[in-house]
């Protein structure tokens, strides 16, 4: 049981902690509810664009890096098309300097013309090397594109093109900055060697000066039912062809996320999983195969991934991909694979918790879909997925008129 201690400061900046005397480290996690689901589809990428900003200097401190490493500190940052996560891991008798870099940061910016352009010129060349010059890199560009036609989430986090970070301008950039990397847009958490009383204090102390700004309110368009089979085919260089299989599925808080997501486990998760030990082991179709969920806050996606054998075509692969699914509609998990499945989930979550930086991104996520203190319930959501419950959601998602297949081929020589 991870015990969680709240409060939401007058500027709205809620914070949430968890005291581990078990470490001599501390760590602070900024969780800003802003991704790349909120940008305007002409200009995609800012949400990435910041997690590279923020570490360009604030108003008072030229040099975010340099403070942190001299105190024995690590830090860094991740965005995805929900959230940006910042934190930092310091010795527990430094860490009020990480509530001083962060509340500078959150206070405002160094822009500048040089900053952005520094800025800009790392992300393009990210773009770049992960999507356009990376065997299978635009499958994202590609998968997104055709499983949602008015959700933001058709475009993947490093942004839908590459102009789009180009040609963006220092007002627009610090229009999305005071827009979103606002305390009442954030949830601060903090674990480890420190106590509630020292977290409160230091909060109140850099945090709490910093305004209320006006966050935009969130009226996403909601993604319609998909009712008839999508289809695509590419050619590209790469080193040999691949399926790239997807269905709609529910959102992150709704019960049958937990299905879905032990789902892809049965399907793909270790030798004995169902895709790896029919298809890779025992048929030898496919040289990998893989399966997994978007894990998005709004209705996502489950995905399957395989690369065929020598002699064997992407519609070999889809067929006896779409027979293990079959399967799945039509018999019920037996007890023992469904257990398997279970138990790896509890270790999973009791050993992630162990370390002091995963409480502290873990409470941050989970104040942001509700409450921190739901953390201790995920073990028990996942325990009362029935077979039945898996069944059902198999034959809701599997279907052809809800499938969005890529085949995704290397190019003649």
């Amino acid at each position: 049981m991870i015990h969680v201690n709240k409060l939401t400061l007058p500027n709205g900046l809620v914070v949430v902690h968890n005291e581990d005397r078990s470490t001599r480290m501390a760590a602070l996690n900024l969780l800003y509810k802003v991704g790349a689901r909120d940008e305007h589809p002409d200009h995609t990428g800012f949400a990435h664009l910041f997690e590279h900003l923020m570490f360009g200097g604030s108003v008072n401190i030229p040099d975010y890096d340099t403070p942190v490493q001299q105190a024995g500190g690590e830090n860094n940052a991740w965005t995805n098309n929900d959230i940006t996560n910042y934190y930092v891991t310091l010795p527990a008798h430094n860490i009020e300097l990480a509530f001083w870099l962060e509340s500078d940061r959150m206070l405002g910016l160094d822009f500048n013309p040089k900053s952005l352009e520094v800025q800009r010129q790392v992300v393009i060349e990210e773009f770049k090397q992960r999507n356009l010059n990376q065997p299978y890199g635009d499958d994202s560009h590609l998968l997104r594109a055709l499983a949602y036609k008015v959700h933001p989430y058709r475009w993947p986090t490093i942004g839908k093109d590459i102009s789009h970070i180009a040609h963006a301008t220092l007002d627009e950039v610090k229009d999305f900055f005071f827009h979103y990397y606002a305390p009442n847009n954030a949830i601060l958490a903090v674990t480890g060697n420190i106590t509630w009383e020292e977290t409160v204090r230091l909060a109140e102390k850099w945090f709490a000066p910093i305004p209320r700004r006006d966050v935009p309110a969130r009226r996403l368009p909601r993604e319609p039912r998909q009712t008839e089979a999508r289809r695509m085919e590419v050619e590209r260089a790469v080193p040999v062809d691949a399926l790239y299989l997807c269905f709609h599925m529910c959102d992150r808080l709704h019960p049958d996320y937990y299905a879905f997501d032990m789902l892809s486990d049965i399907l793909s998760n270790g030798k004995s999983s169902r895709l790896i030990r029919r298809l890779v082991i025992e048929r030898r179709i496919c040289s990998s195969v893989d399966a997994y969920i978007s894990g998005s806050l709004d209705a996502g996606l489950i995905h399957i991934v395989g690369k065929p054998t020598p002699g064997y075509t992407l519609a070999d692969v889809e067929k006896a991909v779409w027979e293990e699914l079959e399967t799945l509609k039509h018999t019920p998990v037996d007890e023992h694979e469904l257990e398997k499945v279970k138990n790896r989930y509890e270790s999973e979550q009791i050993f992630g918790n162990i370390n002091y930086l995963n409480v502290a991104t873990n409470l941050a996520y989970f104040e942001m879909l509700n409450r921190a203190e739901d953390i201790n319930d995920e073990v028990r959501k996942y325990r009362s997925v029935s077979a039945g419950q898996l069944q059902r959601v198999a034959q809701q998602a599997f279907t052809t008129e809800n499938s969005n297949t890529l085949y995704y081929k290397a190019q003649s020589k």
